[in-house]
């Protein structure tokens, strides 16, 4: 294929992630429409209960030889069993939904990185970093859902992923070019898979910050999203462990690989750039949220809103700098910045070794 091609086919495979995301998400809110049922949160409790009643009650009959009776509500009648089952039914579809988006949104991803001549990682533009971090924060959904037991936050994280990738596809598309002279690096691999890796569980971990903030207003709500999240603690702890996986991965990401790659192309290891120093900042706010966790014994409230701020500074580092500063050498990520150079800029080869990524 050749590179029209390539590129080609990653615009066509953007469009089409972000048309199943969205279908994804409908199919989420007809069961967040169900939940809101009375009793449908029961009943959908009960029926995973009789679920594993009934694989014990087989297991029971196969060694035993007996005859096993199933025991436990009856959900197939009624209004609260038809919202049961719409619940189960949309929770399936729009979870196959999710992965088949995933995978589109993982071709749009290669195709980036075929479309450039040389072909190379998709992370040379703002755009293309905004298309890795959504990615990756849908592919840790779908991988720890079921470890964390995260089904309820489908609705949020698939929400969040489509609004973050209209913002990238109206605003932030540039055409596919090739890397400047301080990204050519193998360090671009090293530090910006480490960093979207940590930016997609410091999401996540927020998201949960923020379910419990709304949910700490209405503990008693049985009905909708609220019903169905677990219990203020289980968020809470939930939250912190993911916290806790993406804070050294961020800290390997922003005061080690980004140190080191600064110095390889500036023989300098800090610059005091500001997108540097709001990284550093973000390092600062989440060694505090897991220092007063750890030590003062900070937990919910006061966590879930330090955990926000952190999420604030992340993805205001991001993408904000790149549109809020005039001074930052990563500037080159904004779309604004695609085609000629005012007069006296320093452009990357003129004697500059060109921006490097943090």
């Amino acid at each position: 294929m050749s590179d029209t091609a390539w590129e080609m086919l990653s615009n066509q495979a953007v469009g089409a992630a972000g048309i199943v995301y969205f279908l994804a998400l409908l199919a989420h809110l007809v069961e967040w429409a169900a939940l809101r049922q009375p009793g449908a949160v029961e009943a959908t409790r009960a029926t995973a209960s009789t679920t594993g009643a009934g694989s014990t009650a087989s297991a029971a009959r196969a060694a035993g030889g007996g005859v096993a009776v199933a025991t436990g509500p009856r959900n197939g009648a009624g209004d609260t069993g038809q919202a049961s089952y719409r619940v189960a039914l949309f929770g399936r579809l729009g979870l196959l939904l999710t992965v088949v988006a995933l995978v589109a949104h993982g071709i749009s991803l290669v195709g980036r990185g075929m479309a450039a001549d040389p072909n190379r990682v998709p992370w040379g533009n703002m755009y293309e970093f905004t298309l890795a971090g959504t990615f990756v924060v849908a592919l840790m959904y779908v991988v720890v859902r079921r470890r964390f037991r995260l089904d309820w936050m489908a609705p949020l994280v698939v929400g969040f992923v489509l609004a973050v990738l209209m913002v990238a596809v109206i605003w932030l598309h540039s055409p596919v070019a090739p890397l400047t002279e301080a990204l050519n690096s193998y360090w671009l691999v090293i530090h910006v898979v480490s960093a979207v890796i940590a930016t997609g569980a410091f999401t996540l971990g927020g998201l949960l910050s923020l379910i419990y903030l709304v949910k700490e207003r209405r503990p008693d709500a049985t009905t909708g999203l609220l019903g169905r999240a677990p219990s203020l603690a289980r968020l809470d702890s939930t939250s912190y462990r993911i916290h806790a996986f993406a804070f050294p991965v961020w800290t390997f990401a922003v005061l080690i690989t980004g140190p080191i790659w600064a110095h390889e192309a500036w023989s300098r290891y800090w610059n005091w750039d500001p997108k540097e120093v709001w990284a550093f900042i973000t390092w600062v706010v989440y060694a505090a949220y897991l220092h007063a966790r750890t030590t003062a014994g900070w937990r919910g409230r006061k966590a879930a809103y330090l955990a926000l701020l952190g999420l604030a500074t992340l993805w205001f580092n991001f993408i904000g700098i790149n549109y809020f500063s005039t001074t930052s050498q990563h500037s080159y990520a904004a779309p604004a910045l695609v085609g000629p150079a005012e007069p006296g800029a320093v452009v990357a080869g003129d004697g500059d070794p060109g921006p490097r990524l943090l």
